[in-house]
């Protein structure tokens, strides 16, 4: 065989373009590598999250990769993710990712936990951080507890939002739950007994009840004595879980305008107990917070997730 000549090695070596002019090389379609992500775990009374920090290193794509890190076998694990962001008007700003991937507008016990941190990274008592329910003021209330004012209740069926106009104190389902919007909707049952309440099929039921277009929080709770409730909940996206702030300060504000109970009260859930004070300028959540360990994922993990 004759050896090529230089022109004829240059023809041989170029990519053989098929014809027409949309073609475009492979690699142009695929998506560039994700590089390691460094992550905390924290948790608020077994309410735990996976809190990645992109203040100075932001990584694409994590509505595709919340399910996979969230995934208690092959990834991390939580109830779920927090996103920490640079914020103009405010110290951060905080984007929740539910366990299934879904995107959640706001999680008491994760904001409370990132503040917490926050507070001890900067060496001050207040911090403000902006999620997509707005602007909420968080304080070191001492003895290792964190403050978080979640702003106002949603009690109009439209901002919380329901299916159509009701009223939103008694809704029209067995067990007359109580309709309350806290940048996520929850729906209170309340209930003799809570353990008598099988939530793992009750919570997915009424996850997904017609009246909720976007789905809802569902919580079962029982009144324990003056001001005390006991309570379960079953989380949007995710289930059962150890414990859950928004759905405490829900179940606190329904509580009070059924009459149970005042507006400061005390709620014990399976992981613990939380602080409720429904005042003037919002609901505020007073508990305590865990940062248990810090970790990388790898680039090999996220590329899995990310052809997934």
């Amino acid at each position: 065989m004759k050896p090529l000549r230089q022109g004829q090695a240059e023809k041989h070596s170029r990519v053989q373009k098929p014809f027409g002019s949309s073609y475009m090389p492979r690699i142009m379609h695929e998506s560039p590598p994700l590089p390691a992500m460094r992550f905390m775990k924290m948790h608020g009374l077994g309410n735990d999250f996976v809190v990645v920090d992109h203040r100075r290193a932001a990584t694409d794509r994590l509505d595709r990769l919340a399910r996979g890190i969230g995934d208690r076998h092959r990834g991390v694990g939580f109830d779920q993710l927090a996103v920490i962001e640079t914020d103009p008007t405010a110290d951060a700003r905080l984007t929740f990712f539910n366990a299934d991937g879904s995107l959640s507008a706001t999680c008491g016990n994760a904001t409370r936990c990132v503040a917490r941190f926050l507070m001890d990274e900067t060496d001050r008592a207040e911090v403000t951080l902006t999620t997509d329910r707005g602007q909420l003021h968080c304080a070191d209330a001492g003895n290792g507890l964190t403050r978080v004012n979640m702003g106002q209740p949603l009690l109009d069926w439209a901002d919380i939002p329901l299916r159509g106009q009701m009223d939103t104190l008694d809704l029209p389902i067995p067990g007359a739950p109580t309709a309350t919007g806290m940048g996520n909707p929850h729906c209170t049952f309340f209930v003799e007994d809570v353990a008598a309440v099988d939530l793992a099929t009750f919570g997915p039921q009424h996850e997904t009840h017609p009246l909720f277009p976007q789905r809802t929080n569902v919580q079962v709770a029982h009144l324990i004595g003056p001001d005390h409730l006991r309570m379960r909940v079953w989380e949007r996206g995710t289930g059962i879980t150890l414990a859950s702030g928004s759905s405490s300060c829900a179940t606190a504000v329904a509580a009070a305008r059924r009459g149970l109970t005042g507006r400061n009260v005390t709620i014990d859930l399976d992981g613990g107990t939380i602080l409720i004070d429904w005042a003037e300028d919002g609901v505020h959540m007073t508990g305590p917070t865990a940062h248990v360990f810090d970790g990388i994922l790898t680039a090999d993990f996220l590329k899995g997730l990310a052809d997934e």
